[in-house]
């Protein structure tokens, strides 16, 4: 079974997101990002979820991190718990 490890960001809405996603393009680091604008408890962690399998994540989630390249930046992605930034950090 596959397995993927990742992080992300979670904020309330597209534009929050996307303003994000531009500050990491532009150089600022993901974890310090995280650290201080992601609404999930993750983001203590730099955003960091650990290792999970197909099915332990919202759908919308799963299938951006068993298909995404992994170390690419993703989003905005929707799910219902608001607006994600995600990167993959290991998959097998």
């Amino acid at each position: 079974m596959s397995r993927a490890s990742a992080r992300h960001i979670l904020v309330a809405t597209e534009a929050d997101c996307l303003n994000l996603k531009s500050e990491i393009e532009g150089g600022a680091d993901f974890a310090d990002i995280a650290r201080q604008h992601s609404s999930c408890p993750s983001g203590q962690q730099g955003g960091n979820l650990g290792e999970f399998g197909p099915g332990q994540m919202v759908p919308e989630f799963d299938q951006v991190v068993f298909s995404a390249p992994v170390g690419e930046l993703q989003g905005p992605v929707k799910t219902q718990f608001g607006y994600h930034l995600l990167e993959v950090t290991e998959r097998s």
